[in-house]
């Protein structure tokens, strides 16, 4: 814009305003379709951070019941040892055997519970792993959906410059499998 007012086209600024201002069908439903691309794959995506947050507390919650589990085995142990001690302890000369023997019976009991303890938090454990394995599978398949999206958007960009109406057909054939993969992903397969 000069200073007088008025502004000078230039030769791309009269085509820029044709294209936006004219009735060029193929165009309009390209933009169209590239914005609806672009919204789904925006969905994809958010599915795809959802679920790799989730497989990573998964994870994190089976970390935490192995170390548990471990915890459990290393008390177990300790009560073995004790258990053992106490064994020893009554074929020595002058001991209380009946006291030896109480404690023996005593960490074997106590060491049937730690086990059942230490075993149910190894499954838990195997749980949150499978949970954790699933969701990323889950994290993939939307990875993948929003890939498909993506190249889409791609094609249809290329599309749009080129004006080739076949390129238009990839570009919704590959939206397509994008979208298959979500299916896929939400059905959790």
């Amino acid at each position: 814009m000069s200073s007088e007012g008025f502004h000078v086209h230039g030769p791309h600024d009269h085509e820029l305003e044709h294209a936006a201002h004219g009735n060029d069908d193929f165009a309009s439903k390209i933009a169209v379709m590239t914005a609806i691309m672009a919204t789904v794959g925006a969905l994809f995506g958010y599915q795809g951070g959802a679920t790799q947050n989730d497989a990573a507390m998964f994870k994190n919650e089976a970390a935490i019941k192995k170390t548990e589990a471990a915890n459990q085995w290393n008390y177990y142990q300790a009560k073995s040892s004790k258990q053992n001690l106490a064994e020893l302890a009554m074929v020595l000369p002058g001991a209380d055997i009946e006291k030896y023997k109480a404690k023996v019976a005593r960490y074997e009991t106590e060491k049937e519970a730690i086990k059942v303890n230490a075993e149910k938090l190894e499954a838990e454990s195997q749980e949150w792993d499978h949970k954790s394995e699933g969701a990323l599978h889950q994290h993939h398949r939307w990875a993948q959906a929003m890939t498909g999206v993506q190249i889409a958007i791609s094609l249809a960009a290329i599309t749009l410059l080129t004006k080739k109406k076949w390129l238009q057909f990839a570009s919704y054939g590959v939206a397509g499998v994008g979208v298959v993969l979500a299916v896929l992903a939400w059905l959790h397969i």
